[in-house]
């Protein structure tokens, strides 16, 4: 390989150009890895196999970080992507990649994080299951308006004065108040792509105001669109200005061009974030959710309700999941993180009871609602921080269960949760996690009591470098 060392500033650290290297493996966040002098390079953009010229523009002790400036080499395992906004947009960094290679390198994220970070021994593991649906897998989404939208090079190499600088769509990657402007998304069926076209055409017909994310003003915060496979439809409109009647002449345009809306809400959030799950939802039209149906089960979803964003391919993890609990007539079975009691319910029935415990207390409403819909009642669910209401007043309450599922959000399960887990010594624990990395470091924290005896990856999120895994343990 050619270095070179590029001239610069004397106060800036001089880019480094390097000709004819290879790609060799994917890393974590999406990002490929060549390795030079037995240092890593993190490259953006890059697909295994591809050799290529690349300019490193971040220089760590231990790594580097590069962008490629061509390609020599084409990699057989590169596709041309189907987005415009491919490379700019952070959403599906994958999508130059053919699927059954996102599929390999998915299943050995998952194995080398087991292997490195939970430094356990593996059984033999089970081959990733795919998803049906390559792309308009994604049951919701969200985008964000922004009065400082993000520009092409082609608009800043211009030097023409620009007037339109308001987006609706997703942040840059590493940039909180830049939004690129989105035209077409591929991750959601339509009315998708037609509703939030429709809302930022008539809000800037309106002269309705976006919101500056750095100074907090303006009316048009976010938008959240939920579909489901019963035809249902969710449209949450998130404003910061309390403006009513620049609100009203919005929804209601939303109500008349889209009637086949079945939930249209908003929700007035002045805080300096965007979370809403401390925020009063107003509904304007139709119903305050959508309803999803699973397998003969129905669950409500709410505007603040966790479900799985890949509806089919849930199907297919829920079904493994409860495969592989091998629960029992006589078993009392835990489901952790239980958000809307999805698990639990799909459990139910091959088990004595099913005790779900969740955060969000409108989660746990819904699975209150969805156990009766269903016609379940050996549900009990329990609202409160998992570290602080998992205890052993809460296990004498409940009973002593013979089967944990554990289903925790990309953070993992707290020391205090994997301590109690491991006082408690169920025959069994099922592992559902995001993020094989936390996951391995609380199966160290277990290998002392616990083998594992099953792994299986599953892809929820293609495009994307995101895999869903479940672990099975065993009482050693």
């Amino acid at each position: 390989n050619i270095i070179y060392f590029c001239r610069m500033g004397k106060n800036r650290r001089q880019p480094i150009l390097i000709e004819n290297i290879e790609i060799i493996d994917t890393a974590s966040k999406g990002k490929s890895v060549a390795k030079q002098d037995g240092r890593a390079i993190f490259v953006q953009g890059g697909v295994p196999g591809d050799v290529c010229d690349i300019t490193v523009f971040k220089r760590r002790k231990k790594y580097w970080e590069a962008r490629i400036e061509k390609i020599h080499t084409y990699s057989e395992k590169r596709t041309e992507p189907k987005c415009e906004h491919f490379g700019t947009c952070g959403g599906c960094k994958w999508q130059n990649m053919k699927y059954e290679s996102q599929l390999s390198f998915k299943q050995n994220e998952v194995l080398n994080n087991l292997k490195r970070i939970g430094g356990i021994d593996l059984p033999p593991h089970q081959e990733i299951i795919g998803s049906e649906n390559e792309y308009f897998y994604r049951n919701k989404m969200e985008y964000t308006f922004s009065n400082k939208r993000w520009l092409t090079i082609e608009e800043i190499q211009s030097e023409e004065n620009i007037e339109d600088k308001d987006a609706c769509g997703f942040h840059v990657p590493g940039m909180f108040d830049k939004v690129i402007n989105l035209n077409n998304c591929y991750l959601q069926q339509e009315p998708s792509n037609a509703i939030r076209l429709s809302v930022k055409k008539f809000a800037d017909k309106n002269n309705l105001t976006y919101f500056d994310i750095r100074n907090h003003h303006g009316l048009l915060r976010n938008l959240m669109i939920r579909t489901s496979s019963t035809n249902d439809l969710m449209v949450l409109v998130q404003f910061y200005k309390n403006d009513k009647k620049n609100i009203n002449l919005l929804m209601e345009h939303i109500k008349t061009s889209f009637p086949e809306i079945t939930s249209l809400l908003y929700v007035i959030n002045q805080k300096a974030n965007n979370t809403m799950y401390d925020q009063e939802v107003i509904c304007y039209n139709g119903e305050d959710h959508i309803m999803e149906e699973m397998d003969g089960l129905h669950f409500k979803i709410g505007a603040k309700s966790f479900f799985q964003t890949n509806s089919e391919q849930a199907k297919v993890l829920y079904r493994k999941t409860k495969e592989l609990a091998n629960i029992t007539a006589d078993d009392l079975v835990y489901d952790l993180y239980t958000g809307t009691g999805t698990i639990a319910q799909y459990v139910a029935n091959s088990a004595k009871k099913v005790v779900g415990i969740d955060s969000v207390e409108e989660g746990i409403k819904a699975a209150y609602l969805n156990a009766e819909r269903n016609n379940i009642d050996n549900c009990t669910f329990y609202t409160g921080d998992m570290k602080e209401i998992f205890t052993d007043e809460f296990i004498a309450q409940n009973g002593t269960p013979d089967v944990i599922i554990t289903d925790p959000p990309r953070d993992g399960m707290h020391k205090k949760v994997v301590e109690q887990i491991l006082k408690i010594g169920a025959k069994r624990v099922v592992y559902v996690s995001c993020n094989s990395a936390t996951q391995a470091r609380d199966l160290a924290l277990m290998d002392e009591l616990y083998k594992v005896s099953h792994i299986q990856p599953v892809d929820m999120f293609p495009q994307t470098h995101h895999v869903e895994n479940i672990i099975v343990l065993e009482l050693k």
